[in-house]
């Protein structure tokens, strides 16, 4: 019995029963071979039919395939290149069968959908036969497969051979016929191991007439539109017996050729007599029909290489090929599209011209010379060679195909091609460092879009702008819907304005989706929708395809569960989710001109129909970079540099340099040189440096943090460790030795031997020793012992005193030992406040722990005859330091009275030379204000006191002055102001200071004022006093001013040191200075005035003596 069929398949049985009987056309040079086709298809599972266009083999294998049975339990699946051949072959196979479209003979390509539960023969573009093998890897659906066109070596046909190489042995009951318009079916043969049937193609000759580009005499190449105007003229001059066939790159230049004809033919094309029609994939189908409807008037049909193979054009006898196509290429070195019109080869040239010797004698005209034909390639180039690979690679890895590079394709790839598209993949997350899919690379998989636009719609679920993303998206993946007629641009330009956005190109997508969505709303009717599109200069044809295609893939990404953003997304979410799939399109505006840095060295330009060509931005993405004349950035969009850190962080190269220690936030810091394909992003950016090289990190904590005492922390053991550490190296200073504290090794050793090799920062370290010392308290304590490396004899408090006291005042003293410094040795800081009890004798002696090094210098700088009284000078000097205590007395002096003393010897103070002695052995000076702010330094004294002393006040008010309170200093002209005293005590930057008060002398009065020292207070106080009697006796001294004996000879005399007033001034000065100023001088009112009341009548006696 044999089994029962399936559901499906019976259907199919009952369609394919229902058909009438199956004719083939007798003309069709297939059909003289259908029953050696018929045997092979049955004998063999692969069977290449090899046949040149217009053979009939498209159209006819089907059917032929029908008669031997198949299409029951499976489909006949038959692929072309192109969605225009896939419809209309459905057509015409439907009509040869008596049979509607969508029931026994269906088509399946993108947006459209006529096939049926009993569909048996099925169209379908290759790209719809990869996408089933995602839900049906073993092709169940199937029992033939047709790969038709197989010759053009696209990118899908590779990967669809390539795959059914391996899918066959699983397969038995799977036939498959591949078809090849050219000579190059033995390359399948081989690769198959299958036997090939060659079918000859057209049934009548065609002439060949090479007619390349005319000069004009100014040397200017005529341009393709006219030369095929010409053509036409010159097929025509002997009357045209069938259609013309014209190819041409593309469609700009099939409009421009449209155009010169019409304007050349008007008034044939105005009778009636000459139809031109534009033939290229992206038309709607509507206009396409028209190709394939003949009728009475001649038709001039302009097609891209559409025409080459995919479709028979009926009614053609003649053919004009350009002998150009316009290529797409991939540059590896670049990453980068590059779209350039090449020449075609030899086999597609051929190709072209065989299209007008299928229903009479044909006329090919080539627009070049045949030398220049006979040079060209053999075949064209598989587009496996001129696409990025990325695509292939996805697919295979999501359905588990193996290694690129041991699939069977026909011609494999280059290694070089492979990793760029590994490369591509690892941009976009796709796959890990082991080439395996990532999650995100499965779900990439998912969707029939190129990897790059497809990470767009997963970033868009990212940065919760699914919405606007979807609408980018799929605008980005057909052809954009706005049209710029070369006849009215300008006009094109003024409606598009509306849409424009002058930071984004791509915000115009989303601008215009916003019209056309409103527009549908309110559409009265589709033709006056169609009409308002074009006054808008927008494509209906492009914006429906765009409209089906966003549905397309809303449904895909709701079925992975993704959902549409509720409320409109920022510029920045937007495109920081285009960044993600765009990442190789960044570039930064070069210093020179208008020219833009890309990824990977590219230098590009923007396109001038861009929103940013004029203004430009320092940061840009865009949308495709396209190389024609020159590369070009098309779609552009302002970015920030900020996000491209964000979203090409796995990308992105950080070198780090000057990692340090940072005592503030308490880590290591380290600067940041960040690149994204050798973009610099970030030259010098401060960057947490620990968690990125830990070993380093821990190891610069230690030795500065730690060691380095820049740690700011209230930890007991580091309180105590910087202080042991502080005291040995005072110790170091004070005895100008300095190899007292152990090296900074044996310090990092100690710390390194206890500390976790994962500590690296302040916080963590922190919470360690916390936990630590739980266990063992002085974990972290160093002990003296360790630090030392032998005792430091002699340094005591005595020999070296933290202050130096002088009259009672102390002065801090500081110890350094830093040769050839400024402060190298002893520093003596001095309060501004203070800086005239200083006394700079005092300062001479300078400690006692160095003070015998200074006086055996002093000695040495005597002269010979002189110092060998004194040796040895080490004894002479210690016992001088020994017997002599300190004192405000100048040390020279000091020393010299005591050489006489003990050696009877007078040394002159000169012999002494100060200038040989080191400068550590004079008392530095430092003075400092009541801040603690230095105001200068220095070793003389003198000098220093002289600049700094009159910033100090010289003298304060003194008796009258109570508890350091500040009042105005009052005059006196009698002694009321109580008893004299001659000192007192006041606080002066922290320090009871003796003063020295005095009557000062202000010529009609006195005032009372306070000096620092005794002399100057003494001096001032004569002078005070002296006026104060000369105010009690005032009667006296007017009457000598007028009487005083010989006055007038004694100015004359005078003359030549000074007037005859400040002579007589002089004497009453002298005559008071005797009559009043004996000592003791009084202290008190009633002595005062007893002194004066004695002085009053020997005053004119004194007076005339001195006179």
């Amino acid at each position: 019995m044999k089994p029962e069929l399936p559901v499906s398949a019976l259907r199919r049985k009952a369609r394919l029963e229902g058909l009438s009987a199956i004719e083939f056309p007798a003309d069709l040079p297939v059909v003289a071979k259908r029953e050696d086709l018929a045997r092979a298809i049955s004998d063999n599972q692969v069977v290449i039919v090899c046949g040149e266009t217009g053979s009939g083999k498209t159209t006819q294998l089907p059917k032929i395939c029908l008669t031997l049975g198949r299409g029951v339990l499976g489909c006949i699946g038959h692929t072309q290149p192109r969605r225009v051949a896939a419809r209309t072959v459905a057509t015409r196979i439907a009509f040869e069968l008596k049979t509607e479209l969508g029931g026994a003979v269906g088509y399946k390509v993108r947006f459209n959908d006529k096939v049926s539960a009993d569909t048996s023969i099925k169209l379908m573009t290759d790209g719809i036969l990869l996408a089933e093998i995602h839900s049906d890897p073993l092709l169940k659906n199937y029992d033939t497969l047709i790969i038709d066109e197989a010759h053009e070596r696209s990118l899908n046909i590779d990967f669809l051979l390539g795959y059914l190489k391996q899918l066959l042995p699983r397969r038995p009951d799977l036939k498959l016929i591949i078809t090849s318009a050219t000579l190059d079916a033995d390359r399948f043969a081989k690769h198959f191991g299958a036997v090939v049937i060659e079918v000859s193609g057209r049934s009548y000759s065609v002439e060949t007439r090479y007619r390349p580009l005319q000069i004009s005499e100014e040397g200017e190449a005529q341009d393709v539109p006219q030369a095929v105007s010409s053509a036409l003229d010159e097929l025509a001059a002997g009357g045209l017996r069938g259609d013309v066939l014209v190819f041409l790159p593309g469609e700009r230049e099939i409009r421009d050729t449209a155009e010169v004809l019409r304007k050349h033919h008007a008034s044939s094309v105005r009778r009636g007599g000459v139809e031109i029609l534009p033939l290229f994939s992206r038309l709607s189908a509507a206009e396409q029909d028209k190709v394939f409807k003949t009728g009475g008037q001649r038709r001039v049909v302009l097609a891209t290489n559409v025409a080459e193979t995919s479709l028979t054009v009926p009614n053609i006898g003649y053919v004009i090929d350009c002998g150009l196509a316009r290529v797409n290429r991939y540059s590896i070195r670049q990453k980068v599209e590059q779209l350039h019109i090449e020449k075609i080869s030899r086999a597609a040239a051929n190709q072209r011209a065989g299209r007008c010797g299928r229903v009479m004698s044909g006329i090919c005209v080539r627009l070049y010379e045949e030398a220049d034909f006979i040079q060209r390639d053999e075949f064209t180039d598989p587009e496996i060679f001129r696409v990025s690979l990325a695509t292939v690679i996805l697919r295979m890895s999501a359905l588990e195909l193996g290694d690129i590079a041991e699939f069977p394709f026909i011609e494999p790839p280059t290694p070089r091609m492979i990793a760029d598209g590994y490369q591509l993949l690892a941009e976009l997350g796709a796959i890990d460092e082991t080439r395996k899919l990532t999650k995100l690379g499965h779900e990439l998989a998912k969707l029939p879009l190129d990897p790059k636009i497809a990470r767009l719609l997963l970033a868009g679920r990212q940065y919760f702008c699914l919405t606007e993303i979807l609408i980018i998206a799929s605008a980005l993946s057909v052809q954009d819907s706005r049209d710029r007629p070369l006849d009215r641009q300008e006009a094109a330009d003024a409606a598009h304005k509306r849409f424009t956005d002058e930071r984004s190109d791509f915000f115009a997508y989303i601008k215009i989706w916003a019209w056309y969505e409103q527009a549908l709303a309110h559409k009265q009717s589709n033709r006056l929708l169609a009409e308002e599109c074009r006054r808008n200069f927008l494509s209906p044809l492009r914006l429906r395809e765009w409209r089906e295609l966003h549905q397309q893939l809303h449904g895909q990404v709701a079925e992975m569960g993704m959902r549409s953003n509720e409320k409109p997304a920022t510029y920045e979410q937007i495109h920081k989710a285009l960044l993600c799939g765009l990442l190789g399109n960044i570039g930064m505006k070069s210093v020179d001109g208008n020219e833009y840095l890309g990824a990977r060295g590219i230098k590009f330009f923007i396109a001038s129909n861009s929103v940013l060509a004029k203004k430009g931005s320092k940061w840009v993405m865009a949308g495709e970079l396209i190389e024609t004349n020159r590369l070009y950035a098309r779609c552009m969009a302002r970015i920030e540099p900020e996000w491209l850190e964000e979203v090409g962080a796995h990308l992105i190269k950080r070198h780090y340099y000057d990692p340090h220690w940072e005592k503030k936030p308490a880590q290591v810091t380290a600067y940041e040189r960040s690149t994204l394909h050798g973009l610099l992003l970030n030259a010098k950016k401060r960057v947490h440096y620990g968690p990125m090289n830990v070993a380093e990190s821990r190891e610069i904590f230690i030795r500065q943090a730690l060691v380095g005492g820049e740690f700011e922390t209230r930890a007991p053991f580091f309180q105590h460790n910087q202080k042991l550490i502080a005291d040995i190296e005072a110790l170091e200073h004070k005895a100008r030795r300095p190899d007292v504290l152990v090296d900074d090794e044996l310090i990092f050793a100690f710390y390194d031997s206890r500390i976790p090799a994962d500590l690296h920062n302040g916080a963590s370290f922190d919470a360690w020793r916390k936990e630590a010392e739980r266990a063992e308290a002085k974990l972290l304590y160093l002990k003296k012992d360790d630090l030392m490396r032998h005792e430091a004899a002699g340094i005591t408090t005595d020999q070296f005193p933290p202050q130096l006291k002088i009259d009672n005042v102390s002065f801090a003293l500081s110890y350094n030992f830093s040769p050839g410094k400024n402060d190298d040795g002893i520093t003596l800081t001095v309060p501004l406040a203070l800086i005239n009890q200083v006394v700079a004798a005092r300062c001479e002696w300078l400690i006692p722990g160095i003070l015998p090094e200074k006086v055996t210098q002093l000695i040495k700088t005597l002269p010979q005859k002189l110092r060998r009284n004194l040796v040895p000078v080490p004894e002479f000097s210690a016992a001088f330091c020994r017997e002599v205590p300190p004192a405000n007395m100048p040390l020279l002096q000091t020393l010299a009275r005591y050489i006489r003393e003990q050696k009877q010897l007078d040394v002159p103070l000169d012999a002494f030379r100060l200038e040989q002695l080191p400068p550590h052995l004079l008392m530095n000076f430092r003075v400092v204000d009541e801040h603690g702010r230095q105001l200068g330094m220095s070793r003389n004294f003198s000098q220093l006191h002289g600049e700094l002393a009159p910033r100090a006040a010289p003298a304060i008010v003194a008796a009258t002055v109570e508890k350091g309170e500040s009042v105005s200093e009052q005059h006196y002209t009698s002694w009321d102001f109580g008893a004299f005293v001659e000192t007192r005590e006041v606080k002066r930057a922290g320090q009871t200071v003796t003063l020295f008060n005095a009557l000062v002398d202000e010529e009609d009065a006195v005032v009372l004022r306070a000096f620092d020292s005794r002399d100057a207070a003494q001096a001032a106080h004569r002078g005070g006093l002296r006026r104060l009697f000369m105010l009690l006796l005032k009667e006296q001294v007017k009457y000598l001013e007028k009487n005083l004996p010989d006055a007038q000879r004694l100015g004359m005399l005078f003359m030549p040191f000074g007037t005859q007033q400040e002579l007589q001034q002089q004497i009453l000065a002298i005559t008071f200075e005797r009559c009043c100023l004996s000592e003791p001088l009084p202290i008190n009112e009633a002595e005062f005035n007893a002194r004066g009341k004695e002085a009053k009548n020997r005053l004119l006696l004194i007076a005339q003596e001195l006179a």
